[in-house]
Order: C-alpha cells, then sequence, then structure tokens
C-alpha cells in the first residue's frame, strides 16, 4: 500500500474515490432532470433517464426526453463535461401487440443527431430489451458463459477437480447467479438454456461423459437447480430486508404485512405484502411480486434464522428437498 498523500483538487483516475467525487459534482444534473418531470438514475458516469407514458402520449414523452437531454447538454458544457453521444442508447419499451400513434416514432433528436431507438440495451450487465422480454439476455449469457466453459475444458487434463470447480464457480456461475433475481417467472425454456450450461459444467468437473445424467453430478457438488438458485437469491435479498442490511430503496420494493386485526398467532411472524397484479405476464413475474410469495411459502424456522449463515444453511437444505423430493 502506498503512502498517503494530500489532494488539494481532483483524485487519480481510478481510484476509489473517483466515482464518489464525480456523483458529488454531478448532484445538480438531478435536480435539472427531475424539473422536466423524468426520471433518473446515476451510477458513476452513466445517466439513465425514464419517462413513462400511455401509448397515445410517445411523441410528447419523446419531446420531453430530448428538451430534458438539451438542457443536460448545455449544463454539461458549463461545468467543463460532454455528453458523449456515440454512447447514448433509447429504447423504446413497449408491451406485446401495443400499437404506436402515426407515424410511429424512430429515433430521438439531439442537437442535430438522430439516435435511432435500440432493439436492446446493457443496463449494468444486465441487457433490457425493447420488447420487456428476457430473450436477449439469457442468449449473451448462455454464449459467455459457454465460452469460459470451452476455455476451461481446454485445460482439464492439467487440473486437479477442485481447482476446476473454482475456475468453474468464478468465470461460469457467476454469469448465472449475477442478476438472477430478475429471472423469476421466467419461461421454463429460456431457463432451460442456462440449466445446460450448468450440467455441463457439472460434467466437466466431475469428467463424466456427455450423456450422464446430471442430477446425480449436481447432488455431488451439492449444487442448486437454476429455479432454485433465483428463490434463493430473492430469499436471501428478503432475509437481509428483514435483518436492516439491504439497501434504502429495497423498501419500496418490500412491505412487512400488518393485519387489519392483531393475532397473536401473527405478530411474531416475518410476512411481506403480495400486492395485486392484473396480469401474470407481467405483474407476476415483477420482483415485487415473486419475493414476497417465494417469502411467505418458506418454513417459520427458516424465516426466524438467527443470523444469515443459519438462515443460508437452512434455506439450501429446503431448497434441495424441493426440488429433489
Amino acid at each position: 500500500m502506498s503512502a498517503p498523500a494530500p489532494f488539494s483538487f481532483g483524485v487519480p483516475q481510478g481510484s476509489v474515490l473517483g466515482p464518489i467525487l464525480f456523483i458529488m459534482y454531478t448532484k445538480p444534473l438531478s435536480t435539472l432532470i427531475q424539473n422536466h418531470s423524468v426520471l433518473n438514475q446515476s451510477f458513476a458516469d452513466d445517466t439513465q433517464l425514464y419517462k413513462p407514458s400511455p401509448p397515445a402520449e410517445t411523441h410528447s414523452a419523446i419531446q420531453t426526453i430530448q428538451t430534458c437531454i438539451t438542457d443536460v447538454k448545455s449544463w454539461m458544457v458549463d461545468n467543463k463535461l460532454k455528453l458523449n453521444d456515440d454512447k447514448t442508447e433509447v429504447l423504446l419499451c413497449k408491451k406485446k401487440n401495443t400499437t404506436f400513434p402515426s407515424p410511429q416514432p424512430v429515433s430521438v433528436q439531439i442537437g442535430n443527431t438522430d439516435i435511432l431507438f435500440s432493439p436492446s440495451a446493457r443496463n449494468l450487465g444486465f441487457t433490457l430489451s425493447s420488447d420487456m422480454t428476457l430473450n436477449k439476455h439469457i442468449s449473451l449469457v448462455y454464449r459467455a458463459a459457454y465460452f469460459e466453459l470451452r476455455k476451461i475444458s481446454t485445460i482439464r487434463h492439467t487440473l486437479s477437480s477442485q481447482t476446476t470447480n473454482t475456475l468453474v464457480c468464478a468465470f461460469v456461475l457467476s454469469k448465472l447467479n449475477y442478476c438472477n433475481s430478475l429471472l423469476s417467472g421466467c419461461p421454463l425454456y429460456l431457463l432451460h438454456k442456462l440449466q445446460k450450461v450448468q450440467n455441463s459444467a457439472a460434467r466437466l468437473i466431475l469428467k463424466a461423459r456427455k450423456r450422464d445424467h446430471a442430477t446425480p453430478l449436481l447432488h455431488t457438488l451439492h449444487w442448486l437447480h437454476i429455479q432454485a438458485r433465483i428463490e434463493y437469491k430473492q430469499s436471501t435479498l428478503c432475509f437481509n430486508f428483514f435483518s436492516g442490511s439491504s439497501p434504502a430503496y429495497f423498501s419500496e420494493l418490500l412491505t412487512v404485512y400488518s393485519p387489519a386485526r392483531q393475532l397473536r398467532a401473527s405478530s411474531d411472524c416475518r410476512i411481506l405484502t403480495i400486492p395485486h397484479t392484473k396480469t401474470k405476464t407481467y405483474g407476476q413475474r415483477t420482483f415485487t411480486f415473486f419475493a414476497p410469495t417465494q417469502w411467505n411459502s418458506l418454513p417459520f424456522h427458516i424465516r426466524h434464522s438467527q443470523s444469515p449463515q443459519a438462515f443460508k444453511r437452512a434455506l439450501k437444505t429446503h431448497l434441495f428437498k424441493k426440488y429433489n423430493p
């Protein structure tokens, strides 16, 4: 570790303080965006704008976004910053069979540049599609995970099973686990693609044949199936919510259930409110619906575990029994 050095201004590029100080510097930008009635999120130097609207008001929403971005560019010029037009992407998300008013919008104009609507865009490593499906994201994860798996397979003959397991967990399973709490309610044919990757990884570690059944191999490695991993992640996030170790924004996603009449049987139960949804296709696939449903279905002793370690052990055992009766 290098010796401390005083700085009167700025920090070295790549330092821990860099993103924090940049967010502080650009904090007025959030107020400027909100003045246009546009939602926004900022992650270091990545700023995202959101403008929900009914289909009939699409053109008005696009005009609002254009005006907002024009003001953002002006603010950046005044504060010695530059908006990277080449990295700016625009998504026009809609439900299936939604029709837009004529003429159908195809781009957003920023200054003298027309930015065409993208079919998909990456958001912190997760691929969002304009049709609000997970097909694109899962296909990319499938290819990236198999790419890493093939690289490991080329040197498998020089590795022990333990070393291979470590490499697979670091480079393959990490891709399957990343943001998997968002895959709740995903069609089974898409989850099957991810399950194929996990099965291939288990065969590689244990030097099994291609046609060997994967379930006994997963048992040997003590791995949960893909669907169980999704439930494991969501339940863990809910436990962190009750233990107070989750981010503040979780209070907007999860709500503790409060019965109209206080009963002795329910006074000490950790129960979440399941929100009412209008559709199964979208509403019941959201984290705010699926996670409370999964959490409330857990046995009492698991929900009331005394520590994260005890909770995770009990939860993993429960999911093993659930998916391997």
